[in-house]
């Protein structure tokens, strides 16, 4: 027997969550995704999974675009849907055709926003107080551009994954690969600082190995990390918005500028594929231009 569309859905985000572990952040937005999807079949009287075939699917992407989606949302949502369908296939023997089928709406070529060195050095002035906060703050500003780790992989870092004697952190990447990455001495600096006079205080003799943690003594969330990055963006007056991927683009372009090579970086940032790296030398490639076009006498 099938169950309800409603309790499928419930599976599979349990699936993801428990058994592929995904990020927080990231099974949050699969389940926002899918409960837009609920609510729209429940409107147009679609109560059984295996009624939903390649038309339904069709209306639904063709609501999305009414709705004014970007078509790089549009497009999560689709992966999002069709990864559902492939999983009550697998359990049910429910056909995936309908979201199969679809193709993804073309990509706006948007190159990621990263931060220039004097704004990124703005950034950190605003951490450079001798308070528990501050020194929390640095430490994982520091760490995030020393390495460009996503923040999913900044959250779960523990006390024992960080090696100071060869200057490297172990991180937990998407599909549960394990990936060892090098930082240097202005992250190694603020982090031991951070540990030895911030984290002891900030604990509250709670008792849990994560790294980074919030005021009340918890391990700090992919959501705390993004109110402190929003944070230290109003006390450095940059207007923008921020996010830690920003952080992860702006570690990268900077790598490249200055002459690392595609596959290196690649591996920095724990990409499968290279194709994912490439974008960044868009990025290079378009500062060098706007640098030539700036500078140059008959450019």
């Amino acid at each position: 027997m099938v169950p309800e569309i409603k309790e499928l859905a419930d599976e599979y985000v349990s699936y993801i969550r428990l058994e592929k572990n995904y990020s927080s952040y990231t099974v949050k937005e699969y389940e926002k995704d899918l409960q837009e999807f609920l609510a729209f079949l429940e409107e147009e009287g679609i109560d059984d999974v295996r009624d939903i075939e390649y038309p339904v699917a069709r209306l639904y992407v063709t609501r999305l675009y009414d709705r004014k989606f970007a078509r790089t949302t549009i497009s999560r949502k689709i992966s999002s849907i069709r990864s559902f369908f492939r999983f009550i296939h697998a359990r049910y023997s429910i056909e995936d055709q309908a979201f199969r089928l679809l193709f993804h709406p073309k990509k706006e070529q948007r190159l990621p926003a990263f931060f220039y060195e004097q704004e990124l050095e703005k950034l950190f002035d605003v951490t450079m107080g001798d308070d528990f906060r501050s020194l929390r703050d640095r430490a994982l500003l520091e760490l995030l551009y020393a390495t460009g780790i996503r923040v999913g992989e900044l959250v779960a870092i523990e006390i024992q994954d960080v090696d100071f004697y060869l200057g490297i952190v172990k991180v937990m990447g998407k599909g549960r690969k394990e990936r060892f990455v090098p930082f240097g001495s202005f992250a190694e600096e603020a982090l031991q600082e951070y540990m030895e006079c911030s984290r002891p205080k900030l604990m509250k003799q709670k008792q849990h190995a994560s790294l980074f943690v919030n005021l009340r003594g918890d391990p700090l969330t992919d959501r705390g990390v993004r109110y402190v990055l929003n944070d230290l963006m109003e006390k450095a007056a940059l207007h923008a918005k921020i996010t830690p991927h920003m952080i992860r683009h702006t570690f990268a372009t900077h790598l490249l500028g200055a002459g690392a090579d595609l596959r290196s970086v690649q591996e920095l940032l724990g990409h499968s594929h290279l194709s994912s790296t490439q974008v960044y030398t868009h990025i290079t490639n378009e500062h060098l231009r706007q640098t030539y076009l700036q500078t140059h006498p008959r450019a």
